[in-house]
């Protein structure tokens, strides 16, 4: 549950001549259900863009909304931090959802949702030839699944962080454990993906960021579980990314690791963009040292199929 800040009188007065206004309420209303653009909004309220980018402007100047950029998208959510967040949750909070106009809204919104989806397939229907190629070298995902949430285990988790999110699976994988949730990629056409597989999951408290992980846009100490899934193969400073996950965690916050154990398999540096052929325990214990974590836990999962070209699959667990 986001947590409730005092508010001023002055302050909620500002919130409120903010809020004050039936178009600025029902763009509350659907924020706080999506990220959406000015585009999606213009499409959903029927109002022209220069109206409804005064509102916007107005509530993300009052701290009510906050914008942010991928590529030449502008992409506009509800502010999730401090008092003016927390008044604004409480008026959320009381709308009729029988609303004419909100009922409406809604409708229009799930129209968004679904082009979303439709450009969002298309884009993985082109490449799901390579991810399934991946896939079938390694142990089945259900069993790391699996692993992964027996390894985190129940502790409560306020805010997560998914770096290299793709399609958003961990995210949802998790869904039932965290309060909020961000999930971080460098690829607009992936991230499209995941708001996609969030949008059909109903996931209202999660966010996508299109970043740079070695530069993340999250307030540092503040996470209490990062996990980095099948992306460190990627990169070509691993290191550089755990040390900046690190940094995003509270004290007593974890990070999991997910990715291959050491292999041989170069085509999957020429045609799949991999750049380091698995990471051994002592490098990755080692990394984590750098950036102060302690390793906790560490599992390996090997597939039944004996072929050379069989892939193993390590989890590590580490705390601040």
């Amino acid at each position: 549950m986001q947590q409730k800040h005092p508010i001023s009188l002055d302050q909620s007065v500002s919130v409120l001549r903010a809020a004050g206004e039936p178009t600025r309420l029902r763009l509350l209303a659907l924020l706080a259900e999506s990220d959406l653009t000015v585009s999606d909004l213009i499409e959903i309220l029927g109002q022209s863009q220069p109206r409804i980018s005064r509102h916007l402007k107005l509530l993300t100047e009052a701290g009510l909304l906050e914008r942010y950029q991928e590529g030449a998208w502008a992409y506009f959510r509800l502010a999730d931090q401090g008092s003016a967040a927390s008044l604004v949750e409480a008026i959320i909070e009381r709308f009729d959802p029988e609303d004419r106009d909100i009922t409406r809204d809604r409708e229009r919104l799930d129209v968004v949702r679904k082009k979303r989806a439709s450009r969002a397939a298309e884009y993985f229907s082109r490449s799901a030839a390579d991810w399934d190629a991946i896939r079938s070298l390694h142990i089945d995902e259900e069993l790391v699944e699996k692993t992964m949430l027996d390894m985190v285990g129940d502790r409560d988790i306020g805010f997560m962080l998914d770096l290299g999110t793709g399609t958003g699976r961990v995210l949802e994988l998790f869904s039932g454990r965290f309060e909020k949730a961000v999930g971080i990629d460098a690829s607009r056409d992936m991230l499209a993906v995941a708001r996609s597989r969030l949008d059909d999951a109903n996931l209202s408290r999660v966010q996508t960021r299109q970043a740079d992980l070695y530069l993340l846009p999250t307030q540092e100490g503040t996470c209490d579980l990062v996990t980095i899934h099948q992306v460190l193969h990627y990169l070509e400073d691993p290191a550089g990314a755990i040390m900046e996950a690190a940094k995003a965690l509270r004290p007593g916050g974890r990070l999991l690791v997910v990715d291959f154990a050491p292999h041989d398999l170069e085509f999957l540096r020429e045609e799949h963009a991999h750049l380091r052929l698995g990471f051994s325990n002592e490098q990755i214990q080692e990394w984590m040292e750098e950036a102060d974590l302690k390793l906790v836990d560490n599992r390996h999962l090997s597939s039944k199929n004996k072929a050379r070209d069989a892939l193993t699959v390590s989890l590590w667990l580490s705390e601040k």
